[in-house]
């Protein structure tokens, strides 16, 4: 929890200062983009090592290495050379060493718990990931007011000393694992790349989540100017946190009551209602507005991520799932590269091309993208359903 704060702090801090130096929405969406795409090309060798060495080593090199990155921001800005060119190199670094961490991190859940204790530890590492969306951007605000992005990194560096000494901590009380199996990164990837490509529903459900994430990194990417457009960073931090709620409240209710079917029509509806939400957010500049049809986009997205989850995993041989899991995975998230990479440049071209401010520009863009994702739901319900939510069809695969 400690470090996903201290991350949040970094992401919003470093996303309005790069916005104020540059005007331009492409900015930050390249900053977005190298902080994710380094994790996501290293996710799986980064797995491996996971399998293959002790993972709090790798914890605590990936957590206290990734912090040298905001550490490097930090004195260029205090030597007066926070250059954008300065703060996208110290984000990569940064997200090059962070990539050893989630693997191992998950791993190590594995490690320390029985099974019966998964359900309860999951629910716990979900709330603690929720402190970077539902703490960070309105105490990073209310920062911000007092100071600059300065103290922010400071922060946020100082959280890695606590995140490295508990990790040596919890390493003294489990043994070293033993090496992981023989079976090479390209073997393990051509394995879960057959399963997919060899299944018509698995492809649809694998593009939705491509498609989901896309949408969902514009949303991300284009709110920040959206909102700076008209107002300032301390009530951007606290709609952010508000919005964030909504996915709080949505995931406490299905850890409650759960769903157990009409797992299609929930989907398609939780898309439906994510995709009007993002377009009535582009509409009105009015922050009580936004905040509300904010928190109901987030609202929608446990929804449907709970429905992908199930529909993907009753579509994969159990004997496969690991290694499908990791090809969705990278696959689905290539999703989030192209908003990262496009969005921006996207609401720098529509503001340059009709005489408008970048946030109004942005403002078009998360319109078009609500009606496209509302678009991508109503096709989904329209495919032939026996592809991938008929049972016969999933006790057949091959």
């Amino acid at each position: 929890m400690i470090s996903s704060i201290g991350g949040g702090l970094t992401s919003f801090g470093l996303g309005v200062y790069v916005f104020n130096e540059m005007g331009s929405a492409a900015g930050m969406s390249l900053l977005s983009l190298l902080a994710f795409l380094p994790t996501l090309i290293l996710s799986a060798p980064a797995g491996v090592l996971a399998d293959r060495y002790d993972r709090r080593v790798l914890m605590m090199l990936g957590d206290g290495l990734s912090g040298m990155g905001v550490l490097y921001i930090l004195i260029c800005l205090l030597l007066g050379r926070g250059t954008l060119l300065n703060i996208y190199i110290g984000v990569t670094v940064s997200a090059v060493f962070s990539a050893l961490l989630e693997p191992s991190y998950k791993a190590t859940i594995t490690d320390l718990l029985t099974e019966e204790e998964y359900s309860k530890a999951s629910g716990m590492v979900s709330a603690a990931g929720s402190a970077r969306y539902l703490i960070s951007p309105v105490l990073a605000g209310l920062l911000m007011t007092v100071s600059d992005i300065k103290l922010l990194l400071l922060i946020d560096i100082c959280t890695f000393f606590i995140t490295v000494i508990t990790t040596g901590i919890v390493k003294k009380g489990i043994a070293i694992r033993k090496k992981g199996g023989d079976e090479s990164l390209r073997e393990s990837f051509k394995v879960g790349w057959k399963a997919v490509s060899e299944n018509p529903g698995l492809r649809i459900l694998v593009i939705v989540s491509g498609i989901m994430t896309c949408f969902l990194g514009t949303f991300q990417v284009l709110s920040k100017p959206i909102v700076l457009d008209f107002t300032d960073s301390t009530t951007l931090g606290t709609m952010e946190t508000v919005c964030a709620c909504g996915m709080l409240v949505s995931a406490l209710i299905l850890g409650i009551k759960g769903l157990k079917k009409n797992y299609a029509v929930t989907l398609t509806i939780a898309l439906s209602f994510a995709g009007i939400a993002m377009t009535l957010f582009g509409i009105k500049q009015n922050i009580c507005f936004m905040s509300v049809v904010g928190f109901l986009f987030f609202a929608a997205l446990p929804f449907a991520n709970t429905c992908l989850d199930y529909l993907t995993r009753i579509s994969i041989p159990q004997e496969k799932q690991g290694r499908v899991w990791g090809v969705i995975g990278f696959l689905s998230q290539l999703g989030y590269v192209a908003s990262y990479g496009f969005a921006g440049i996207l609401a720098d071209t529509v503001s340059a091309g009709k005489g408008i401010s970048v946030g109004q520009g942005a403002s078009r863009v998360v319109i078009v993208s609500g009606i496209l994702l509302v678009a991508t739901a109503v096709i989904l319900i329209l495919c032939d359903k026996k592809m991938f939510f008929d049972k016969e069809h999933i006790d057949n695969l091959p």
